[in-house]
């Protein structure tokens, strides 16, 4: 009798709850959720404004019309937040007061790409998204052809140059031209040439020496370009059409040894010891001569060989 007891007392137990549960769902579901019972959160570390929340609560009242909590699809509504181009993550939840809770990340553009005749944005983990027409996000301008699996790199190397002030202030935009990657500098025309994107931050190094010993003593206008991709060395390229161009070998030659620069000749630049030559090859021509006409005199000549070579060697001495 004992045992019966307890499993009628176990049965009418579980029946109220069940009969308690279903109303309180059947109450919950019937519940409106209100624009005061909606929150939502952008939890981005940088400010940016492609999507906003006035956004969001149009799409929550979309897919849910009637704003009951019975009749909203929680995982359709996260499904429909997290396929906009701008959404990182959105994670949808409701309380159990029925207030709707929405997580949103959006995603923060690393730089800004220009190619074949597209713009968009791509963010840190190198995810393309279209640009805004109501929000223009600052950050580095990229021009060429950048393949995808470039796209985390070159992210790499955008932020590398927002951390740093020196490179900051000398970069504002990247181009690749012919395979390999130029920085873009804020002073003179001159493109600094980098290569691949493999050791920045040596290549970026051995620029910052350029300016440190060399360039501050120079107008930037000089030069097309400066290239850092090959190993030791940096090689600059002088601008043709700079009316004050010199030669930079004739120009503190001694900075250029310490900074193992390399610079490239101008087509006017070229040695004269080939002049020299020319004079020998006059003054041998001009004794030719007269040994023919005067006959006699040669064998003078030839007792005295001594007084004729020293004015040659001479001559060579002097230029």
């Amino acid at each position: 009798m004992k045992n019966k007891y307890r499993i009628l007392k176990i049965a009418v137990t579980v029946i109220l709850l069940g009969f308690l549960l279903s109303f309180s769902l059947k109450k919950f579901s019937g519940q409106k959720i209100t624009d005061n019972k909606i929150s939502v959160k952008m939890s981005e570390k940088t400010p940016v404004y492609f999507i906003d929340e006035k956004d969001i609560r149009e799409i929550v009242k979309k897919e849910n019309p009637s704003g009951k909590v019975g009749d909203l699809n929680i995982p359709a509504l996260e499904k429909k937040i997290n396929a906009l181009p701008a959404v990182d993550s959105a994670n949808v939840y409701l309380n159990l007061n029925g207030k709707l809770n929405l997580d949103i990340k959006q995603r923060v553009p690393v730089f800004r790409l220009n190619k074949n005749g597209r713009d968009f944005y791509v963010d840190e983990k190198g995810v393309e998204f279209p640009i805004s027409k109501t929000y223009s996000h600052p950050c580095m301008l990229v021009t060429g052809d950048v393949q995808k699996d470039e796209y985390k790199k070159l992210a790499e190397l955008v932020e590398k140059i927002d951390k740093d002030d020196f490179s900051k202030k000398y970069f504002i935009g990247i181009s690749k031209d012919n395979g390999d990657y130029n920085l873009l500098t804020s002073e003179g025309n001159y493109k600094v040439e980098i290569g691949d994107l493999d050791n920045i931050e040596f290549k970026v190094k051995g620029f910052k020496t350029f300016v440190e010993k060399y360039l501050v003593f120079q107008d930037p206008e000089k030069y097309n370009m400066v290239s850092v991709k090959y190993q030791n060395q940096i090689v600059t390229t002088l601008n043709p059409y700079f009316k004050e161009n010199d030669s930079i070998l004739n120009v503190r030659n001694k900075e250029l040894a310490k900074a193992s620069i390399v610079p490239v000749k101008k087509p006017n630049d070229k040695p004269k010891p080939v002049e020299i030559k020319k004079t020998t090859k006059k003054t041998t021509s001009s004794s030719k001569p007269k040994t023919v006409t005067k006959p006699k005199e040669i064998k003078k000549t030839e007792k005295k060989p001594t007084a004729e070579k020293p004015k040659t060697k001479a001559k060579v001495k002097i230029e």
